[in-house]
């Protein structure tokens, strides 16, 4: 089964690492499916935990006629004992070594991110929303205001449960 956009978004993807090629090779024949990629070249993530991240992706597609790509980690789940996978999302390059915000990791310049292919499903890992192939990511700005907006969110309907 062929994902439609899989192959701009896997030519977008290889374009951060220092050999694309290597990495397009390695990335097909890889039984995992996934690929290593540096963050701090074309994009940095910010990978917020499951009870934040799923509700600010629902106010991000809100909002926004599309967000930049975004990663689910459902392996993060199953480690932590959690029902919510850790979701990373995709900011410009910079973001991350500019942030504050409590529980939010950031990978930027010096970290590396275990990436899925975009045409096939990886144990743990899998695409929410795939990069577009065009560059598209999501500002930061925005993404901080639809934290905020989950975070809200999330606390009424917890309030709601006491």
């Amino acid at each position: 089964m062929t994902i439609p956009g899989a192959r701009t978004a896997v030519e977008w993807l290889v374009s951060a690492a220092p050999d694309p090629d290597a990495c397009r090779w390695e990335w097909e024949r890889n039984p995992l499916g996934v690929a290593l990629l540096p963050a701090g070249r074309r994009w940095d993530v910010l990978i917020l935990p499951g009870e934040l991240g799923r509700p600010t992706l629902d106010v991000l597609r809100l909002i926004l006629d599309r967000p930049g790509p975004v990663l689910a980690d459902l392996g993060a789940a199953r480690w932590s004992g959690t029902a919510m996978p850790r979701l990373g999302f995709f900011v410009p390059a910079g973001t991350s070594s500019r942030w504050l915000g409590t529980g939010v990791r950031g990978a930027g310049r010096g970290s590396w991110i275990v990436v899925p292919h975009p045409g096939r499903a990886a144990d743990g890992l899998r695409w929410l929303v795939l990069p577009d192939g065009e560059g598209t990511l999501t500002d930061p700005a925005v993404l901080e205001l639809a934290m905020h907006e989950a975070a809200a969110c999330v606390s009424a309907r917890e309030g709601r449960r006491s």
